[in-house]
C-alpha cells in the first residue's frame, strides 16, 4: 500500500539530468535540496560530468550503490522509458518525470507514456508525472521539484498541504498561500497522471496525521471511484478539502480537456459530487486562502446561523446581504435579549445585524457584554465582528482584542472571525491570540459559511440504501421507440401516460371515445427523440374528425421532414392538463457513473437550465435536498397556494435512480420531459431511453 512517506519522505534520491547550472530544470531540485540540507543522500546522474554541484556524478542509475528509494528524471521523453525500467531493477519505490512531450501532444508521446503506465502495473514503483513540475515536503525539506518560487519563498511547514494536477497553477496557490502566512507542509503536482491522480494525491493527504486542511486544483478526474474514495476519507477524518474545479464553462472545459490529455465530464455532476462528499468548492484562488486560512482554529459550526456584530449600520446590511446569497441564516435575537442589549446602550440596533454604534469609542466594555448576550442567548453558531479600520488603531487595537479575549474564554467552542482593516503586525497579534482576520467583510462571510459547510457534513452519516430491483427486465440495446420505453419504466412502478398506437386512420373510429380533456397524438418511431421538430406532436384533440386529420397531417410532417426515419405508427393518449411540467432525466456519467437529474421541464428546460444532480441510487431524503436547491425549490413546497403532489414525486425520482443503477450497464441514459406533477398525480407525457446498442442483455 502506498503511502505519503513513501512518496514525500525518501531517504535516498537519484536525479537523472542533474545539471551544474542551478537555474536549469535539472539544476533546481539539487539546489534546492543542497541550500535546505535535505537529510537524505543524493545522487546527480549525468554522464557528462564528474561532479554536479560539488557532489560526485553518476554515468546512470546502476552504476548508483545499493537500492534507491526515489528517482527525479529531467531528460527528453524519448529517454524516459530506459530510465524508468532502471529505476524498476533499483528497487525504487517512486519516479517522479519533469519531462514533457507525452500524451499531451499525442502521436509517439502517447506510445510512451502508455510504456511507462505498462510498466507501473507490472512493477511496484508509482510514477507521478510526466511533464511535472514535482513536489515537496517541507518538515523533510524534500524538493524535487523545478518551480522558482522555492527561491522567493522557503516553504514554512505547516498542517495545510496542496494537491494540483497543474503544476503552474500550483505553484502559484502555494506561492500566495506563503504570502498569506499558510504554513504548507506538502505540495504535489500530478501532471498528466500516468499513475498518481490528483484524486489519490488527496488521498495520502488525508491519510496522513500530519495533514489538517487540504486545498486542489483540479482539471479533470479519469477514476470516479477513486476521487470520491479520497474526498469520502477526508470528509470521514474531518479534514476540510477546498477544491477549486475549472472548466465550468465550455470554453474552459475544452482548455482543460487539451491540458491533460483527458475527458473533462459534465460541471453540473462534478459539482454535485464534491458537495455530497463534503468538499467546499471554491470559484477563485482568493476564496480558496481564506476558506483555507479559517480553517486554522478546527471549529467547524453544525448550523448556519450567523451573527453578525458590528460599529457601522451599512456594513451589518452588507454582510446579511452577503450571508443569504451564501445560504446562511441571519436570526433576529430574542425579544428579551434585544431589550438587555436596549439598558446597555439605548440607541444601539439590538435586532442582528447587532449595531454597537459609536459608543463603543466611548465604552469598549460593551463588546463583551453584547457578544455574550449573543452567544448565550441568539443560539448564534458563529460570530462575525466588523471594526472596520478601528481595530487598526494603535490606541484601539489592544482594548478591542483583551474585550474579545474576555468574552471568548466562554465559548471557545464557537468561532468568532475579525473583519477589520489593520496592520499586518497588529493582525499577527490577533491571530497568536486565537483571533482570525479577514479584511473585507463580504469575504468573512463567504468564509463563515465554508466552515459551516464543513461542520455539515462532518457530522452527515452515509445511508445505506437498500434496493429491491425487479425479478427480470429485457432491454434490448438497440433504438427504442416512446412505447417500448414506456413499457419498460411502468416495470420501475414509474407511472407514464399510456397510449394505443395506431397503425392507420382507420383504427382511430375503434379506439376514440369522448373525454373532457381529449387526447394528444404523436408519431412513434425509433429515430425521432425530438417529436416536435419535426411536426410529429397534435394536441388538445376534440373530435373523432379532428383526430382522424391530426393523424394524417403528423405522418405527412414525417414523412416530409425526417424522410430516412421509420414510422411505426402513431399514438394517441389522454390529454393532462394543469400541473408543472418537470424533467427527470438520469444518465451512466462516464467519470462517476449513474447520476440522477431533476428540474423544470418541458419549455423551460433549455431556458432556465433549473436543474440538479445526485448520484443514484438514492432515496427520499436526498432527493428531498435535490429539489431544495432548485431555484424553483418553494414551488414544489406549494408556494402560493400551488398543490403539488410531492411525496409521489419523491417516489418518481427515488424509482428512476434505481433503474438507472440496476441497468448502468445496459442503458446510457433515460429521460421523461415533460413529467407533470399535481395535486392527483405525477405522470410522465413523454419516455426515452437510450440503450448500449450491442446485443441484448438482462437486468
Amino acid at each position: 500500500m502506498t503511502t505519503l512517506n513513501q512518496i514525500t519522505n525518501p531517504k535516498s534520491i537519484a536525479i537523472v539530468g542533474a545539471s551544474d547550472d542551478k537555474n536549469r530544470i535539472g539544476g533546481r531540485p539539487l539546489s534546492h535540496m543542497i541550500e535546505q540540507n535535505f537529510e537524505g543522500t543524493v545522487y546527480p546522474v549525468n554522464p557528462n560530468r564528474e561532479m554536479v554541484q560539488g557532489l560526485k556524478s553518476y554515468s546512470n542509475l546502476q552504476d548508483i550503490p545499493g537500492d534507491l528509494d526515489f528517482v527525479l528524471i529531467a531528460v527528453p521523453a524519448k529517454f524516459v522509458v530506459n530510465v524508468i525500467q532502471d529505476a524498476v531493477k533499483k528497487n525504487a519505490r517512486t519516479a517522479l518525470i519533469f519531462s514533457s512531450g507525452f500524451s499531451e501532444i499525442g502521436g509517439e508521446g502517447e506510445l510512451y507514456q502508455q510504456k511507462i503506465r505498462k510498466i507501473c502495473h507490472q512493477s511496484n514503483l508509482r510514477v507521478i508525472g510526466p511533464n511535472c513540475l514535482g513536489l515537496f515536503n517541507s518538515q523533510s525539506r524534500f524538493y524535487p521539484t523545478f518551480t522558482s518560487t522555492i527561491d522567493r519563498a522557503t516553504p514554512i511547514p505547516g498542517d495545510i498541504s496542496i494537491a494540483s494536477q497543474s503544476g503552474a497553477y500550483g505553484s502559484h496557490i502555494y506561492m500566495v498561500s506563503h504570502q498569506r502566512g499558510l504554513g504548507i507542509r506538502y505540495w504535489i503536482t500530478t501532471g498528466n497522471e500516468v499513475d498518481l491522480s490528483v484524486g489519490e494525491a488527496i488521498q495520502l493527504l488525508a491519510e496522513d496525521d500530519n495533514v489538517h486542511t487540504i486545498m486542489a486544483y483540479v482539471e479533470s478526474v479519469k477514476n470516479g471511484v477513486q476521487f470520491v474514495n479520497a474526498l469520502e476519507t477526508a470528509r470521514q477524518k474531518k479534514k476540510p478539502v477546498i477544491l477549486m474545479k475549472v472548466g465550468r464553462s465550455d470554453v474552459g472545459a475544452a482548455a482543460a480537456n487539451s491540458h491533460t490529455a483527458s475527458l473533462a465530464g459534465e460541471d453540473a455532476i462534478y459539482e454535485e459530487v464534491i458537495r455530497a462528499h463534503g468538499a467546499y468548492r471554491v470559484r477563485s484562488t482568493e476564496e480558496m486562502l481564506d476558506v483555507a486560512y479559517a480553517t486554522k482554529p478546527k471549529i467547524y459550526p453544525i448550523g448556519k446561523n450567523l451573527g453578525i456584530v458590528t460599529i457601522s449600520g451599512g456594513g451589518g446590511v452588507l454582510m446579511a446581504d452577503a450571508a443569504s446569497d451564501v445560504g446562511l441564516k441571519v436570526g433576529a435575537m430574542p425579544k428579551g435579549a434585544q431589550k438587555e442589549l436596549k439598558e446597555i446602550v439605548p440607541f444601539a440596533s439590538p435586532m442582528n445585524p447587532v449595531d454597537v454604534t459609536a459608543q463603543f469609542f466611548n465604552d469598549l466594555s460593551i463588546v463583551p457584554k453584547f457578544i455574550d448576550l449573543m452567544l448565550s442567548q441568539g443560539g448564534y453558531d458563529g460570530i462575525i465582528g466588523f471594526w472596520t479600520s478601528v481595530a487598526g488603531s494603535p490606541k484601539m487595537s489592544q482594548p478591542l482584542l483583551d474585550a474579545l479575549k474576555q468574552v471568548m474564554t466562554n465559548y471557545s467552542e464557537k468561532i468568532f472571525i475579525n473583519s477589520m482593516v489593520a496592520s499586518n503586525d497588529i493582525v499577527k497579534h490577533y491571530e497568536k491570540e486565537g483571533f482570525l482576520s479577514i479584511e473585507d467583510p463580504t469575504r468573512a462571510v463567504v468564509s463563515m459559511a465554508a466552515l459551516m459547510f464543513f461542520g455539515e457534513k462532518f457530522n452527515e452519516k452515509n445511508e445505506k440504501i437498500e434496493i429491491q430491483p425487479p425479478s427480470k427486465i429485457n432491454i434490448p440495446r438497440r433504438k427504442l421507440n416512446e412505447i417500448e420505453c414506456a413499457e419498460i419504466l411502468e416495470k420501475f412502478g414509474i407511472n407514464l401516460n399510456k397510449g394505443k398506437l395506431i397503425n392507420n386512420v382507420k383504427e382511430i373510429k375503434n379506439l376514440y371515445k369522448d373525454i373532457e380533456d381529449g387526447y394528444v397524438m404523436k408519431v412513434v418511431s425509433k429515430d425521432i427523440q425530438h417529436k416536435t421538430e419535426v411536426g410529429g406532436i397534435a394536441i388538445n384533440i376534440k373530435s373523432l374528425i379532428e383526430a382522424e386529420t391530426k393523424y394524417d397531417e403528423i405522418i405527412k410532417n414525417v414523412k416530409s421532414k425526417s424522410p430516412k426515419a421509420l414510422i411505426e405508427g402513431v399514438m394517441i393518449s389522454p390529454m393532462i392538463k394543469g400541473g408543472v411540467e418537470t424533467i427527470l432525466g438520469a444518465k451512466v456519467d462516464p467519470v462517476f457513473g449513474p447520476v440522477v437529474m431533476f428540474g423544470l421541464g418541458g419549455i423551460y428546460t433549455e431556458v432556465l437550465k433549473d436543474i440538479s444532480f445526485a448520484e443514484a441510487p438514492l432515496n427520499k431524503k436526498i432527493a428531498i435536498k435535490m429539489i431544495s436547491r432548485l431555484k424553483s425549490a418553494k414551488m414544489f413546497e406549494g408556494s402560493r397556494g400551488l398543490k403539488l403532489n410531492l411525496d409521489h414525486l419523491l417516489d418518481n425520482i427515488v424509482k428512476l435512480s434505481e433503474f438507472i443503477y440496476i441497468c448502468k450497464d445496459i442503458v446510457k441514459e433515460v429521460e421523461m420531459n415533460p413529467l407533470v406533477i399535481r395535486e392527483d398525480m405525477v405522470i410522465g407525457l413523454d419516455a426515452l431511453i437510450i440503450p448500449n446498442e450491442e446485443g441484448e442483455k438482462n437486468a
